[in-house]
């Protein structure tokens, strides 16, 4: 009798099995041997279920991104008000916990900034949007709930590409030590400004 694979399963698990040798070697180093080696089955297997190594960091961050997202829903979910909730959001970019998929998303940035193709823009566009709706939502309830003045839709954007810019530069020099404290005091500011009196 023939044994059924389940393909999307066993592409997630090759992908997964190989999170902690891409985390150390970044994906621009890896050969699909050491991948397959990594994996336990042969390169054309690796051919079979990714068409490159950047497919093979796509479904990592595509998993751990899942992971986060439901994570993230219960923390807005118990912030109460608008600010801990944005602050929630972008805790991603500092937490301790979120250190793995850190490590992936800067991967992924570099690979997107320097040589993007049709499906890694694609794949960028779709994440970007989806939490930037999230992030709109957020201030959408702000407002109706009169936290925060009707004008503050207006900074939806550029709230959530603050914070990954501060991300992004505190780690091209390698200073994420403040990057909490930073981000709390960019935000609280922000919140100054767009809190209803």
């Amino acid at each position: 009798m023939a044994i059924i694979v389940d393909k999307v399963q066993k592409r997630q698990d090759i992908a997964l099995s190989c999170k902690a040798l891409v985390l150390e070697n970044g994906i621009k180093n890896l050969t699909i041997s050491q991948i397959a080696k990594t994996a336990g089955v042969g390169k054309g297997t690796i051919y079979d279920y990714f068409k490159n190594k950047e497919d093979l960091l796509f479904e990592i961050v595509y998993f751990l991104m899942q992971k986060h997202s439901d994570k993230l829903e219960k923390e807005i979910v118990a912030a109460v008000s608008t600010k801990d909730k944005v602050k929630a959001f972008t805790r991603f970019f500092y937490d301790e916990e979120e250190y793995e998929l850190r490590g992936f998303y800067k991967e992924f940035k570099s690979i997107a900034l320097s040589s993007p193709n049709e499906e890694m823009i694609e794949f960028n566009a779709q994440c970007a949007n989806r939490y930037q709706f999230w992030f709109e939502e957020i201030i959408q309830a702000g407002i109706d709930k009169n936290e925060i003045i009707p004008h503050a839709k207006n900074l939806v954007k550029g709230l959530f590409v603050s914070a990954e810019g501060m991300f992004i530069s505190a780690s091209s020099i390698n200073n994420l030590d403040t990057l909490e404290q930073d981000l709390n005091d960019f935000i609280d500011a922000i919140f100054i400004l767009i809190e209803v009196k």
